[in-house]
């Protein structure tokens, strides 16, 4: 093993966390929200969250590289930090060949590499097939709470509620539902992640759908029931950056639409 494969990694990225746990890297640190995969984070000490670091306790690790994304990390982190470090950006499904190329070079371990692969390959091919599938082929499904019927012709997917939160085409869940042909479908908004309530929408036409994360609606599904709207919970866990979680739900998708 080089010494390049050998470097140890705080990761405060949960996504990445298990990501680089399975191409073999060295991971010695992690945040409280790196749950994946269960059994081999449990062993690896928790150093903070995703935007509050216990330093003296990253010291004690003797890390190599820290592992930080533009997103989820702020730029205090970096500037507190005695570690050299990485910070990756992914909000769409094309960012993250670069990154694991990155890591790649950075890290030394192939399997980095071989991953890289595996997404352009998914991406590519979902990308190239011409489709527009129906609703109820949405793959993901946790529950339909309601089937849309033939008058629902676009969507807005919900990350969050108090106050009311929908993810907009321009973020990672865009990307995912636009590579499997729901895209155009997705009704456009300004911002990411802007405040809008499912009473701004026609019920008519508005199919409505609730992640799993990071708002629990999977648990509350009494609030999704109790509006007038055609309506399922989805797996976040598939469409949000979940790394080689994410990957895999692709590669099942994939696999699905060539049979």
């Amino acid at each position: 093993m080089s010494l390049e494969a050998s470097m140890r990694v705080v990761c405060l990225v949960p996504s990445w966390t298990e990501t680089l746990l399975q191409c073999g890297v060295t991971v010695v640190g992690r945040t409280r929200y790196c749950i994946h995969p269960s059994d081999k984070v449990a062993s690896i000490p928790v150093v903070g969250g995703t935007r509050q670091v216990d330093w003296a306790k990253v010291t004690k690790l003797k890390p190599d590289l820290l592992v930080l994304d533009q997103q989820e990390n702020p730029r205090s982190i970096v500037e507190q930090s005695a570690v050299q470090w990485i910070a990756t950006q992914v909000t769409s499904v094309w960012d993250v060949e670069r990154e694991l190329r990155g890591f790649h070079e950075r890290l030394g371990q192939p399997e980095l590499a071989v991953m890289a692969d595996r997404w352009r390959r998914v991406c590519e091919q979902l990308a190239s097939e011409c489709r527009n599938p129906g609703w109820l082929e949405l793959p993901g499904v946790m529950e339909w709470v309601r089937q849309p019927g033939r008058d629902v012709d676009r969507f807005l997917y919900f990350v969050w509620k108090d106050p009311w939160k929908a993810a907009g085409p321009d973020t990672f869940i865009g990307s995912v539902l636009g590579l499997l042909g729901y895209g155009s479908r997705m009704i456009p908004l300004i911002d990411r992640y802007p405040c809008i309530r499912p009473d701004d929408v026609d019920p008519e036409r508005t199919l409505l759908l609730f992640s799993s994360e990071p708002y629990p609606f999977h648990s509350e599904k009494k609030i999704v029931e109790a509006l007038p709207f055609p309506s399922a919970i989805v797996d976040g866990e598939c469409y949000s950056w979940f790394g080689v979680r994410t990957l895999r739900f692709l590669e099942k998708c994939a696999l699905a639409s060539s049979q």
